[in-house]
């Protein structure tokens, strides 16, 4: 499923192909990735000209020139990519945005159709109709802090809860716990405020880390709890034993199972289970 780390790469390639272009057509190859009656899309896009990008989370915005925006979600398989001719359109394009400046044609990609694609009056506007939590890399630590010293629950659904901060994802929030070294099952109202200043910065940590390395994960640090998971494929057949250690402690197996039905790693030495 893409990321924040993804959707913010994502988002830096159509600000980079469309900012500036005018929309000429839209190609619906699909209209099961519309959230807006496709009539509708094309009447609010034909004609208007790409202003600019911003990212909420896993959202992406396409500002348009009369105030609206485009909000591409990308739900477990999308992508985007650009073409010129019909016979180079990537498989699974689903919507292709037609730009008039360049001739190019900016592609909504989606095998499992999980995406959604759809009209809003402003970022604003359907952050606030989709119940969205600020940014994980704009909140600051207090406020992540409160939001969580209210709740008596797990930790790790509180993180991955997109209404109490938006774009944390299952491996990226097992990362931030285990950078933090804070178990997945602690409390969020069993967090001192220490505890709390550790958990943001591990967030802007693995973000930004992600965000610098275009989400490819094989060029994290070798700091990074991620290279331990089951589906890292950068290990060779002689040292995938090597990858199923924690980075800190070569001695200390990582811990797999369950938490709120999310598979979930751990260190037991960096991240000790809480005591009932």
């Amino acid at each position: 499923m893409p990321e924040l780390p993804e959707v913010e790469t994502y988002r830096r390639f159509i600000d980079e192909l469309a900012v500036g272009q005018t929309i000429a057509a839209v190609q619906v190859n699909d209209a099961h990735v519309l959230a807006t009656p496709e009539d509708q899309l094309r009447a609010g896009l034909v004609g208007r000209t790409i202003t600019g990008t911003s990212r909420l989370g896993k959202n992406c915005f396409l500002e348009l020139d009369n105030g609206q925006v485009l909000v591409l979600h990308f739900g477990m398989t999308g992508d985007v990519g650009a073409y010129r001719d019909e016979p180079d359109a990537p498989r699974f394009t689903r919507v292709a945005l037609h730009l008039e400046d360049s001739g190019l044609r900016l592609a909504f990609i989606d095998p499992r159709k999980f995406g959604r694609i759809r009209l809003a009056d402003s970022a604003a506007a359907h952050q606030k109709a989709k119940k969205i939590g600020p940014d994980a890399l704009e909140i600051t630590a207090a406020e992540l802090h409160q939001k969580l010293a209210r709740r008596k629950t797990l930790l790790k659904p509180l993180l991955l809860d997109q209404s109490i901060t938006a774009g944390l994802g299952n491996w990226i929030v097992d990362e931030v716990l285990f950078q933090a070294k804070i178990h997945p099952e602690r409390l969020g109202a069993s967090l001192s405020e220490k505890e709390g200043k550790a958990l943001h910065q591990a967030v802007q940590l693995v973000l930004n880390t992600a965000i610098n390395q275009e989400a490819n994960y094989r060029h994290f640090p070798a700091s990074f709890l991620i290279h331990a998971r089951e589906w890292d494929t950068s290990a060779t057949p002689a040292s995938d034993d090597a990858h199923t250690f924690c980075p800190r402690h070569p001695k200390v197996k990582i811990d797999k199972y369950y938490v709120g039905g999310r598979a979930t790693y751990t260190c037991p030495r960096c991240q000790p289970t809480p005591q009932p």
